[in-house]
């Protein structure tokens, strides 16, 4: 890549308004044939938006897009596509019954004497992996592919339509560190054919990692853009939330108290065995593993989610016989899962809502009085949790991914659990986001509640948790306390060696 090169890309004064609200307000952005440029941005900046800009869903009120130079204009995602310009998201859509290689040339299969060419489709798809030196049968059903996997198939799709511009939405977000090692290879593969990618992250050490410039959103307007090699962590944080961000992790001084929570043997056939720990009361207790070692399995167990289990578990020393998640809340046991958008939040209805479903039982039946009781408990957990929002009769979908992450939050505290899972509780989420969440479980040990943190995020388990607790292969494999807790013996530990504790 060359400085002096034109751009391949490049917007300029792009602005869009959604019922008097200013998502983007005179959005600069550019990027140059086989540049790697990271987009960076609080949840609320304005990179979703202008994503669904560059890809046909939305259209600018103001501004131009130019392509190569020329001035375009999308009216819808296969105006883009076809200019060029295609997006790999977090979130996969693909045809799920279909295969691979139906899934790259889906609505513009080729032909021959008008009858569609199954085997010149196949015959391409083996080509555009073998580009990209990734082992995938292209007949293998779509359903049955791992998320990095499906990223792949994306990007095959976006190499057969000799993609200009590729646009990396949290594409690591549920992959292995080894599935985010081969995305690594195959960015580079598209930098050296000259593709401009637009990459979203997060994580700051993707975005060092892959990215040779970035350009920094705040609050929907163009704040910086520059080099990497020019700026270092702590200077691009500063330009995202417009200030320094210290302590990162806010671990309260609270003495965990008496065991509240017991589990002894819990088993299941194939997730987990003998599986035993204890939480206090006050305490937070962080569990680490790699992938598959069945850490979430565990806490859907607890909250009554899973079938053929077994084991004990008490509660304030009385067994707990959960037969599903009604149970468990009625216990005091309340779960944030992983995937927010499946399982967390309803995203078609609205913020009040969604935080005071699971209490409606416990709210005013009268009308007036049942709406009063909702608005009260929403604004609440909507200000403890600092969440951005026009209003609480915004619907979820419309909120960043940290917001929707928020509300899950409010919606399980709401039932004033003692004992609260986070399952994976910033993944996807900005640093200024995950820093009000880490206040707020500080804030909340500090009341009594007793946490459960399971995180595929190093420093955020060893910089909250009073003990962490590694999993490897469905197993416990060691438990320890805050002051014995390395990154070297942790993860030795989740990767199934054995070490000294300190």
């Amino acid at each position: 890549m060359q400085e002096h090169q034109a751009p391949v890309l490049e917007l300029s004064g792009i602005s869009k308004r959604f019922a008097g609200i200013v998502a983007l307000n005179k959005v600069n952005l550019s990027v140059r044939a086989g540049e790697v440029m990271a987009l960076v941005g609080e949840n609320g900046a304005g990179k979703s938006t202008l994503v669904k800009t560059l890809t046909g869903i939305y259209a600018p009120d103001e501004g131009v897009v130019r392509l190569a130079g020329q001035d375009v204009a999308f009216t819808c995602p296969q105006d883009a596509m076809r200019a060029g310009i295609t997006a790999v998201h977090q979130e996969t859509v693909m045809f799920d019954e279909l295969t691979v290689a139906e899934n790259i040339y889906v609505g513009r299969h080729p032909s021959r004497a008008g009858r569609i060419d199954w085997q010149l489709i196949e015959a391409e798809a083996e080509r555009l992996f073998a580009r990209l030196e990734v082992s995938l049968p292209v007949r293998a059903r779509v359903k049955d592919l791992s998320v990095a996997q499906r990223h792949f198939v994306e990007i095959a799709r976006a190499l057969s339509q000799e993609a200009r511009v590729v646009i990396m939405d949290e594409p690591t977000a549920s992959l292995s560190q080894h599935e985010i090692q081969e995305l690594y290879r195959i960015i580079g593969q598209l930098r050296a054919a000259g593709t401009a990618v637009i990459f979203i992250s997060h994580k700051f050490d993707e975005i060092f990692a892959v990215a040779d410039s970035y350009t920094v959103l705040r609050d929907g307007q163009f704040i910086a853009a520059g080099s990497l090699s020019d700026i270092d962590e702590a200077g691009l944080v500063a330009l995202m939330v417009g200030r320094a961000v210290h302590n990162a992790y806010p671990k309260a001084s609270v003495e965990p108290g008496e065991v509240l929570l017991e589990v002894e043997g819990l088993c299941h056939p194939t997730e987990f065995d003998r599986v035993s720990f204890h939480l206090r009361r006050g305490e937070i207790l962080g569990f680490y593993g790699l992938v598959g070692a069945g850490r979430s399995e565990v806490m859907q167990a607890l909250f009554g989610l899973t079938a053929n289990v077994s084991g004990s578990i008490r509660l304030e020393g009385k067994a707990l016989h959960t037969r599903g998640p009604q149970d468990a809340i009625r216990h005091g046991i309340a779960y944030v899962p992983e995937d927010r958008q499946h399982q967390g939040a309803h995203l078609s209805m609205p913020i009040l809502q969604n935080i005071t479903l699971p209490i409606l039982s416990r709210v005013g039946f009268l009308l007036r009085r049942r709406r009063a009781e909702e608005c009260a408990i929403a604004r609440h957990y909507s200000e403890q949790l600092e969440l951005k929002a026009s209003h609480l009769l915004q619907n979820v979908s419309e909120l960043s991914g940290g917001n929707q992450q928020k509300v899950v939050l409010g919606k399980w505290l709401a039932t004033q659990p003692k004992v609260i899972i986070l399952d994976e509780p910033t993944k996807g989420i900005d640093i200024g986001s995950k820093a009000a969440v880490h206040r707020f479980v500080s804030h909340l040990v500090e009341q009594g509640l007793s946490v459960i943190l399971v995180s595929s995020e190093l420093p955020e388990v060893l910089g909250l948790a009073d003990r962490v607790l590694v999993m490897h292969k469905g197993h416990v494999k060691q438990v320890f306390k805050r002051g014995e807790a390395t990154p070297e013996n942790v993860v030795a530990a989740a990767s199934g060696l054995e070490m000294e504790t300190a």
